[in-house]
């Protein structure tokens, strides 16, 4: 038998879990992996590692054996995308066995322990608009490490500070907005990918929220009771019009980045939101747009990111 052979015959199933299991024995990064998949729901190699400042080949090595040994999953979903993403980074989300081990090691109430049979169920464009949410927060919380006199305030520190700390919803930054469009008053549900903040030496803070476009949602339709992002347009900018981020989130004011596909496309959004007139908003302004190749040379701390009216701003 060749040696090629022989190395295939020892190659281990890529989505299926060895009836030999490499050697394990849980360390603490397995355990802080555990905790981010818990977190996060679904990261690639590459976040984790970026995430807990560990190579590479260390991290894969790990999940490897988390994988083999129960604690992870590798949603079978990716198998839909693996021709086309070629050797694009593995996918991994928390098993049973992982939500049992934070069960006793930190005593988290999972509401369902079920983790795998949900990753089961969950379809590929899920699982692609989650971990393109997660492009985004990472290269955010890596860049906030470089950039002196900044420091990045993460959701649940957010939430944490709520004035109204009563709140219990799934999602704490979901909001419902009353939209006026030719005389009927529609409500919209409005819930943003990612919600974020940056503190500054100076004592200042910016608020933001995040919309994750993946050029599947049209950017206007003829009804605004159909789901478009110009309705989602709508939407923010009468959450600020009203105040409801005051009365919510006990912020004086906020803005929306957008990371879109291309150019023309965040064109076509600018050009839509100029359409737009809510009273007492603060129009396009609200919005700033970039690509996810800009994104992809910059961080998005040092990115100039373009807003609704077309003018060059920054985060910081």
């Amino acid at each position: 038998m060749s040696e090629l052979v022989i190395r295939r015959l020892q190659r281990r199933p890529r989505f299926r879990r060895a009836a030999e299991p490499p050697a394990f024995r849980l360390t603490d990064d397995d355990v802080a992996i555990v905790r981010l998949l818990a977190h996060h729901r679904f990261l690639r190699s590459t976040h984790i590692a970026a995430l807990l400042t560990r190579s590479l080949d260390r991290i894969n090595d790990r999940l490897l054996r988390l994988f083999h040994a129960g604690y992870v999953d590798r949603p079978r979903a990716q198998l839909d995308f693996y021709p086309t993403s070629g050797s694009a980074p593995m996918a991994y989300a928390l098993a049973d066995r992982g939500a049992r081990l934070l069960i006793a090691r930190d005593g988290i109430d999972f509401a369902n322990v079920e983790w795998s049979r949900k990753n089961r169920r969950a379809g590929r464009p899920f699982i692609e608009h989650q971990l393109a949410i997660m492009d985004f927060y990472v290269a955010l919380q890596c860049a906030a490490r470089v950039h002196e006199n900044v420091q990045l305030i993460a959701p649940d520190e957010i939430a944490r500070a709520f004035p109204d700390q009563s709140i219990t919803a799934r999602n704490p930054f979901a909001l419902q907005v009353p939209i006026r469009h030719e005389g009927v008053t529609h409500t919209v549900g409005l819930v943003p990918d990612l919600v974020f903040g940056l503190a500054f030496a100076d004592g200042s803070r910016r608020c933001f929220m995040v919309e994750i476009d993946r050029g599947t949602m049209p950017v206007a339709r003829s009804a605004i009771a159909q789901t478009s992002f110009e309705r989602k347009m709508r939407a923010y900018l009468t959450a600020h019009a009203i105040r409801v981020h005051e009365r919510h989130f006990g912020w004086k004011t906020f803005r929306v980045l957008t990371v879109t596909t291309d150019h023309h496309r965040a064109q076509h959004m600018r050009a839509v939101l100029q359409s737009i007139r809510v009273a007492h908003s603060p129009g396009p302004s609200l919005f700033f747009f970039a690509t996810y190749g800009e994104l992809s040379e910059w961080d998005p701390l040092a990115l100039q990111w373009r807003d609704g009216n077309g003018r060059s701003v920054g985060l910081t």
